[in-house]
């Protein structure tokens, strides 16, 4: 007897597969439209090349004459993408002139002395202007070998000197501080990964732990990196060598003397922070430990990732380095694409956020200088904002709208996002609505929850007044109340989460589609390697969460507001040819159009299959019986596994189908073992099947659907199986 086969939409992954009859267990690369699961588009690469680093921003603009913008920054550069181009808007931090080069033969190493210090460090990005004299030296390398050419700093050994790393090893006459040349020095942004605390093991075995230990510093340390040691007034309760952290920046050293409190041999700007003045008297606080036998090394210490926060104040492009300062580039200058960005005069130089107020237009600084301009004052709760249509006067007056808060529930400010009536604030552990009222208060701010904090700074969306966010403890929406989302993918996400890679978690709306998409790291991986999604737009018509999960990696995404199509960015450590940078070994990114097609295509129209599959709950029969409790023969497919059954054919349906699909009957006994290893199929389903014969026999099915080659697509309609009891063993 033919009998159809529904299944409710959305994954089920709180329960198994025996319990989650006629319901869809997983899947990857499938969304669920009017209850249907149906394969993802595809994407092609936009523009020719791969970036330097891993894109941890992306935003989309247009200028007064309608012109597209894309801004992208990745952890390395700051790029804008423009009429299927890729140009280089990375603020310098400084330029040096006079600087030459040193080579070894048969080496691919070249050293570069400057004549004052150059404040890099490693795999900051330099660019050298201006060179000559280096073609009359008679070695491989030429003039053009590092004219207009972007380095990699492969080590920083002293204070005035660098190595790069060329193409090619040197073949020709040795350089010995060789040509001329302007290195210009790259804003340093930070590492592309988040790494927590070392070690293993919980208490200690031979040995005490002593917690971080805190003093003051005594002289003021200038923000280059000349300076190599640093004079503590009590250093002796730091350890003999480790690091220490001043404000933002992380400083290595070598070696402690307790008795001056000098701690020398330091190295600035460690673990991809920052250089930074320091004046008398900032805090220092040890982020070393001492470690004993079985104890977690700094398991409170996390190095936070190079990123960055962007947006527009009206066409210009407001760019800030995450805990770093905030630039700002003119689409709207002259050759714009020529231009760099440059520091926003005036401004906070470091905050963990910032947005520009839509209507007021005000430039808000979150967890950001209590003092401006002095980093040490850097306070993660507290917000500062500009006088209304400024970006440089932050300073209060009776006549202006400039003014400062700070929080009070949590410990840092996450993030925040633009809504249609207010400003959404998350700290980590509460919510907060910020809103314009005008003078004499500018902004009132208002908590509506609390135990419900950001996990990480980009978990978060608005859509249609309605805030969505993944926290510490499961999924939440605000839309004028605070709500719990039931999710039933729950446990899987956050039993197989990267906790301490919770500021590489970045959410994306598909408005196309109805879906925000959550991109994290799962454990045991510090680069995005997995995908959650909720379908809004289901859930309302279906009256239910719909949720499902996939393994599609995006660093950064952006809606289709401006372009067409969504577009967003993918990261890999495996291949490091990007096309700007020589001696890259940061990894590349590379940026796509999504919902276009049904394959992945890459530069050079190199096409990749997009593998998508659903796989459902098993799912048994029961004989139905008459009120006498005589056997009637007709299955109940929604049975209790009493009895097993015999498949003879199935009938497949798609609402639309392109190329070939796979269907594949995986039969088990118990719920206990294994899917049979005699699986029916998989079965090639092509436009024009009709049916399928089988001969099988179980207690129960699952249904798996998949397609597995280039120019393929499906949309599952209703599936039928001919089933009929057979008996209970």
């Amino acid at each position: 007897m033919l009998q159809k086969v529904n299944f409710l939409p959305g994954f089920n992954k709180q329960v198994t597969a025996t319990g989650a009859e006629a319901q869809w267990t997983g899947g990857d690369y499938v969304r669920f439209r009017y209850g249907t699961p149906e394969k993802i588009g595809g994407w092609d690469q936009l523009g020719e090349d791969k970036l330097t680093g891993a894109a941890r921003a992306l935003h989309h603009w247009d200028d007064n004459a309608g012109i597209k913008y894309a801004a992208i920054g990745t952890n390395r550069i700051l790029y804008v993408y423009s009429g299927g181009q890729y140009y280089d808007i990375h603020p310098i931090r400084t330029t040096i002139a006079g600087c030459d080069f040193t080579s070894t033969t048969s080496d691919t190493a070249v050293t570069v002395t400057f004549p004052s210090p150059h404040g890099l460090v490693d795999d900051d990005i330099v660019k050298f202007d201006g060179v000559s004299g280096v073609t009359a030296v008679g070695s491989t390398y030429t003039d053009a070998s590092f004219e207009d050419i972007l380095f990699m700093v492969t080590s920083a050994p002293t204070a005035t000197t660098i190595t790069i790393t060329m193409a090619s090893a040197e073949s020709g006459t040795q350089l010995s501080n060789s040509g001329s040349a302007s290195a210009l020095c790259y804003v340093t942004v930070g590492p592309a990964q988040e790494v927590g605390g070392y070690g293993w093991g919980t208490g200690t075995y031979s040995g005490s732990a002593s917690g971080p230990a805190t003093t003051t510093l005594v002289t003021t340390i200038a923000a280059d990196a000349a300076v190599t040691s640093v004079t503590l007034t009590d250093s002796t309760a730091f350890p003999t060598s480790g690091e220490i952290r001043i404000g933002s920046e992380d400083i290595t050293y070598t070696a402690n003397d307790t008795s001056t409190g000098i701690l020398s041999g330091g190295a600035r700007a460690a673990n991809g922070t920052t250089l930074a003045l320091h004046t008398a008297g900032a805090t220092i606080t040890n982020i070393s430990d001492y470690v004993a036998w079985g104890e977690a090394s700094s398991a409170d210490y996390t190095i936070e990732p190079g990123l960055w926060v962007l947006d527009n104040y009206g066409t210009i492009l407001m760019a800030l380095i995450y805990n770093g300062a905030c630039y700002q580039w003119d689409a709207a200058a002259s050759n714009p694409t020529a231009n760099r960005a440059t520091i926003v005069a005036g401004a906070p130089t470091a905050s963990r956020h910032m947005l520009v107020s839509p209507v007021d237009r005000h430039l808000i600084f979150f967890g950001t200088e209590t003092t401006i301009g002095t980093t040490t004052t850097q306070d993660d709760m507290f917000i500062r904002f500009s006088d209304q249509e400024s970006t440089s006067d932050y300073t209060p007056t009776a006549t202006n709208t400039a003014g400062t808060q700070r929080l009070a529930n949590g410990s840092q400010i996450m993030g925040a996002i633009r809504g249609r009536d207010a400003i959404y604030i998350w700290t980590d552990s509460a919510i907060f609505l910020m809103r314009f009222v005008g003078q004499p208060f500018t902004f009132s701010f208002e908590q509506v929850g609390t135990n419900c904090g950001l996990i990480g700074k980009n978990a978060c969306m608005e859509v249609d007044g309605t805030a969505f966010w993944m926290s510490d403890n499961g999924f939440f929406s605000y839309a004028g109340q605070l709500q719990s989302m039931p999710c039933l993918v729950e446990d899987y996400v956050f039993d197989d989460i990267n906790i301490v890679s919770r500021n590489l978690i970045n959410c994306g709306l598909n408005n196309l589609f109805g879906e925000v998409s959550w991109y994290y790291c799962t454990n045991g991986s510090n680069v995005v390697d997995r995908v959650v999604t909720y379908n809004y737009l289901e859930s309302v018509m279906l009256k239910k969460p719909i949720w499902y999960t996939g393994s599609l990696p995006r660093t950064a995404w952006a809606d289709s507001e401006v372009f067409s199509k969504p577009h967003a960015c993918y990261y890999t450590t495996s291949d490091n040819a990007s096309f700007d940078v020589v001696g890259n070994t940061d990894g590349t990114a590379i940026y796509y159009e999504h919902e276009t097609g049904t394959d992945q295509v890459d530069a050079g129209g190199v096409i990749t299959a997009i593998t998508a599959s659903v796989l459902s709950g098993d799912f048994d029969i029961t004989q139905k019986r008459a009120a006498q409790g005589q056997l009637l023969g007709a299955p109940d497919m929604r049975g209790d596994g009493e009895y097993l059954m015999k498949i003879r054919r199935f009938l497949p349906d798609f609402i639309s189908q392109t190329g070939d699909t796979r269907i594949t009957l995986m039969l088990r006994d118990y719920p206990n073992n294994a899917a049979a290893s005699s699986s029916l199929g998989p079965f090639t389903i092509t436009s024009s099947t009709d049916k399928v014969d089988t001969r099988a026999r179980a207690r129960s099915i699952a249904l798996k659907i998949e397609n597995t080659a280039v120019s393929q697509d499906w949309k599952l309609g209703t599936f039928r199986l001919d089933i009929q009891p057979d008996g209970r063993r």
